[in-house]
């Protein structure tokens, strides 16, 4: 069956710093792309603990969320709403993301600041938890959109998912696309490659590529080339394990994710999709 996708750009907050910086560059995305923002907040044992030592209602953790969404409505001249749900973050997030077909999630992560710790293993296990494209950001604000995104090309898995939604991206931030292939490509991934690059042609989108020297170290690579292009967005596809249940994370995905250059980072996980509605 072919995922749902409404137009919702799903917000996971703890209301720590890093997750306003991902809830700003949501709302700037979703005026661009013409969708909502929906900030979520899941109420779980951290919260709790947090009400409990400061004296407060559960009733609070809502009027925090209203006040955030007026100020991103103001600002960004966007539909902002709000929910709440009690559980886990690692099940929540992706229930939500499933239950109201949202199109991306924004999930800044952070060290051990806020009520819930979105760092690490945390941050991964809800990255793999949903089935949107789910855009990673840590401290460092974007504020002009995404106009160079790069695309590393490690294997001959899913070309085609990762490419429709750089196609996305790319036509609604008018961005240029640098297509980034590792050095000890072998002839399955770089014919990958090179349909990459046709399909974004056939497309209209602006490209360029490029292919890595040897290296046993591709994530700093990628990281280094992408900071000397001053990238706004590195596209990644996470490894899809057995019947599409959950997806795989590598060290090679984690280097990218928690990139010192605090570069964005979109993680898609491959499923069965209705391209149709991107317009692709």
């Amino acid at each position: 069956m072919d995922t749902k996708m409404n137009d919702i750009i799903l917000v996971p907050t703890d209301f720590s710093e890093v997750c306003a910086n991902a809830a700003s560059q949501a709302a700037e995305a979703a005026k661009l792309l013409n969708m909502k923002v929906l900030l979520l907040h899941v109420i779980n044992s951290d919260t709790k603990a947090f009400l409990k030592n400061e004296n407060l209602t559960a009733g609070s953790i809502d009027e925090k969320l209203q006040e955030i969404a007026a100020k991103l409505t103001e600002q960004y001249q966007v539909n902002v709403e709000f929910i709440t749900r009690e559980g886990s973050i690692f099940t929540e997030i992706g229930e939500v993301v499933k239950d109201l077909g949202v199109s991306l999630v924004y999930l800044g992560t952070h060290g051990k600041v806020g009520l819930q710790h979105l760092t690490g293993s945390f941050a991964l296990k809800v990255v793999t938890s949903s089935t949107a494209p789910t855009i990673v950001v840590q401290k460092r604000p974007f504020s002009e959109g995404y106009k160079q995104i790069v695309l590393p090309i490690t294997s001959e898995a899913g070309p085609l998912d990762k490419t429709r939604w750089a196609v996305y991206i790319a036509k609604k931030f008018d961005a240029t696309i640098h297509i980034y292939l590792i050095g000890e490509a072998n002839d399955q991934v770089y014919n990958a490659s090179r349909q990459i690059a046709d399909y974004l042609a056939k497309n209209n989108v602006k490209y360029t590529e490029r292919t890595s020297e040897k290296s046993k170290n591709f994530p700093k690579q990628v990281i280094d080339y992408s900071t000397s292009l001053n990238a706004d967005m590195i596209m990644i596809m996470t490894n899809p394990d057995k019947g599409f249940g959950t997806f795989l994370l590598g060290s090679y995905d984690e280097d990218i994710i928690f990139n010192t250059s605090q570069i964005p980072v979109m993680c898609i996980n491959p499923r069965k999709f209705n391209y149709e509605i991107l317009g692709l």
